[in-house]
């Protein structure tokens, strides 16, 4: 056999123009290493060598536009910096300018409605692991389609279960950094076991995260609970849902009040409500967990006042809206 070798204009010919099944939500994306735009799902290409690709050493962050605005980008942001100092890479740009690239890239991906993933990487620089062998980070934005929220598709509520993937240790479940090898094992378990979502247990056996998801309960008493923040990623819709709870305490509830801390599995399954919450799927009811059926999954209380305050969050809170469109 003879495996053709390709030079830059065989491979435009053959590769650059042609798209994937899997391609057809890609709509633009920005990258620093070449400078520029493209809205050719061809030709969205990071190096090999970049330390993200072969290292998994880089953080990203994602966060959508609706209505033709970003959504508490500056959460996004915010979680973001974090995530590269704790790594130690520097950001490529100022905030400032880091925000016109975002918005220039979603206008050129053409659509009001969009998901957008900021990712920054060690960059280019040898297939070694020191870190110093990259002589600068790199910056990818890529917008795609956004997918509905997930009730949207799943109005019955949604499945979970314990996995069986542990939790990643605490400082790394801090960062959102680019080896996400435990999240993507999550995903695989809960498609292999038909169900929407499993939890991760942290080292003391408490409730910790989804895949790329938070949970919360409701207990007997009208408490929203969510875990302690040490053990996981503090979720931007998580901490945002939070905030809009404490402002329905404050006006008489429910819920009846608002607390990290440690939810045992027996907690959950006794549970009054259990709600999964993220960037994606918004607010989400969950009918099941593990064995137990909850007979008020849509018209539950908490689900239904914090699904309501999030949407009216989303689209009408001009603090929290950056306008691109």
């Amino acid at each position: 056999m003879t495996t053709p070798h390709l030079d830059i204009n065989t491979w435009t010919a053959q590769h650059a123009t042609r798209r994937a099944s899997w391609q057809t939500p890609y709509l633009a994306m920005y990258a620093s290493v070449w400078g520029g735009i493209v809205t050719d799902p061809g030709l969205m290409l990071v190096p090999i060598d970049d330390h993200m690709v072969h290292r998994g050493d880089g953080v990203f962050d994602t966060c959508k536009c609706v209505g033709g605005a970003l959504y508490n980008l500056h959460a996004h942001l915010d979680r973001l910096e974090q995530s590269a100092a704790a790594i130690h890479i520097a950001m490529p740009c100022d905030r400032e300018t880091l925000i016109g690239l975002v918005g220039d890239t979603l206008l050129a991906g053409g659509t009001p409605d969009a998901s957008v993933r900021i990712l920054v990487s060690r960059g280019p620089g040898s297939f070694g692991c020191s870190p110093y062998d990259s002589p600068a980070p790199a910056l990818y934005i890529m917008v795609t389609d956004l997918p509905p929220p997930f009730m949207t598709g799943h109005p019955e509520g949604a499945t979970t279960a314990v996995s069986t993937i542990p939790a990643k240790p605490a400082f790394f479940a801090g960062v959102k950094n680019c080896n996400y090898l435990p999240n993507v094992l999550m995903k695989k378990e809960s498609r292999d076991r038909g169900v929407d979502f499993v939890i991760s247990l942290d080292a003391n056996g408490f409730l910790a995260e989804g895949p790329t998801e938070n949970i919360g309960m409701v207990d007997a008493d009208g408490t929203l609970i969510f875990p302690r923040l040490e053990n996981i990623l503090p979720g931007t819709t998580m901490l945002r849902v939070m905030a809009l709870a404490r402002h329905l305490v404050g006006e008489g509830g429910p819920p009846t009040g608002v607390v990290f801390r440690d939810i045992t599995v027996e907690e959950a399954e006794a549970a009054a409500e259990l709600l999964i919450v993220g960037t994606t799927p918004n607010v989400t009811a969950v009918r099941q967990f593990n064995d137990r059926i909850f007979a008020r999954t849509l018209d539950g209380p908490l689900y239904r006042c914090l699904s309501h305050a999030l949407e009216v969050d989303i689209e009408e809170n001009d603090a929290l809206r950056t306008a691109v469109f």
